[in-house]
This record gives structure tokens, C-alpha cells and sequence, in this order.
């Protein structure tokens, strides 16, 4: 799986995750890099976790699929096909994109997120960029789109998603959020406590994942608390 990660990393910009405040200048930096060491475990960035190439999409509703396991071992060895095995948040985990409900063997079902909102009539080959992040109450990322739809799942917080649909609030362990390929969005950290998760991208190859834009302003409708 990391070998793969250096095809990603030319199309990727992840979103810093910086202060609600901070000046609209700082509001354009973004990273593109690999997690490694506390990058994604400790309030800044999101990083990169995982990529991968995934194909045509199969038919019908797609899920984002999220199962914890005991060690490695036992999760590499439950792994559907372009599955993902994941060290964070001091516990090992198991994404993958497909059917939901499924029950895999020495694993504990945490979570179906979708049906993801792809575009009626996709087609070609598709991959996934799976990250994750910490961000402290008040902390936000830049303004940017994705080239295909994005869910979120978090570890524990908050989470306000504004985009000019309005704002999507949900809070606690274990709830998600989604958007759609193509509107601006800016996510906050709400509430106080800190927010630790995951996100998933799923794009067609060849477009970027992540793009910053200064387009769209948002309205402030994220709560503080």
C-alpha cells in the first residue's frame, strides 16, 4: 500500500487546519504529506494514510465501510480486495469502499457511511485517499472542492461542514458526515472537545483530490459551541 501513495501525492492537496480566525493570507497554505510519526494525532494538518486505486466502481450503492480489529495481523488478513489496514488513534482499522453490512471475520463493525453522492452515470476508474486529522474546538480548514464526493468519520468531537447548501452539524464518537463532488466547504472543530477522525475522497483518476479556492466565502453558520 505505500508504494502506491507517491501516485497520489502529485494530484493531493490536503487542507491545513488552522484557527477560525486566522488571516486570510495563512488561509492558502496546504500539504500534501504522508502521515508519519504525530502528524494526524496531535491538532494541524490532515495527512495522508492511505491511497488506493480501486477501478471501475461497481453497481449499485457505494459505502464507506469502517471496521476495527485487534492487531494488523488479523485485519490484513480479513482485507477485501483494494481494502485499507490503518494504525491511528491507538487502534487498528479496516476502510474499504463497497456493499454495506458486511461481517468480517475478527472484526468489530463500526460504521456503513453512504450511500456516497457520486454523480448519476460515473464511470471510468476511480481511487480513494483515506486521511485523518486532529483538530482542537475552533480550528478549521481552508476553503477548497474535491473532485468527487468526501465523507467524514469521527474518533471523538465535533464537526460543522458549511458549504453554500448551508451547514451539516453533528457531534460525539462515531458520527459521519458527506458532501458532494464540487461545492467549496470549510470544516470546523465545534463544540469542547478535541476532534479527532478520518476522511474519505473518492475521485476519478486523474483529477485531483483536493483544490484550495478563495471563491466562496463562507457565512459563518457554524456554531462556536
Amino acid at each position: 500500500m505505500i508504494q502506491r501513495f507517491s501516485r497520489a501525492l502529485a494530484a493531493l492537496s490536503v487542507a491545513v487546519a488552522l484557527p477560525a480566525l486566522a488571516p486570510a493570507a495563512a488561509q492558502a497554505q496546504a500539504t500534501s504529506r504522508l502521515c508519519s510519526g504525530q502528524a494526524g494525532e496531535t491538532p494541524g494538518p490532515a495527512c495522508l494514510v492511505a491511497h488506493e486505486e480501486l477501478g471501475a466502481l461497481p453497481a449499485g450503492p457505494l459505502y464507506w465501510t469502517i471496521d476495527a480489529f485487534p492487531d494488523v495481523e488479523t485485519a490484513t488478513r480479513a482485507k477485501p480486495p483494494h481494502g485499507a489496514v490503518v494504525q491511528a488513534f491507538g487502534q487498528v482499522w479496516l476502510f474499504a469502499v463497497g456493499d454495506k453490512g458486511k461481517v468480517l471475520p475478527g472484526g468489530r463493525h463500526l460504521a456503513d457511511i453512504g450511500p456516497l453522492p457520486l454523480d448519476e452515470g460515473a464511470a471510468g476508474a476511480f481511487s480513494v485517499e483515506y486521511l485523518k486529522s486532529t483538530f482542537t474546538p475552533g480550528m478549521t480548514a481552508p476553503v477548497h472542492v474535491h473532485s468527487g464526493p468526501e465523507a467524514f468519520y469521527a474518533v471523538s468531537g465535533g464537526s460543522c461542514l458549511e458549504t453554500p447548501d448551508g451547514a451539516q452539524v453533528a457531534r460525539g464518537a462515531g458520527h459521519s458526515l458527506m458532501v458532494r463532488r464540487g461545492p467549496p466547504m470549510l470544516l470546523m472543530a465545534i463544540g469542547s472537545e478535541t476532534r479527532q477522525g478520518f476522511a474519505l475522497i473518492l475521485h476519478q483518476d486523474g483529477s485531483p483530490p483536493t483544490t484550495l479556492t478563495s471563491d466562496w466565502t463562507p457565512k459563518g453558520l457554524c456554531p462556536k459551541t
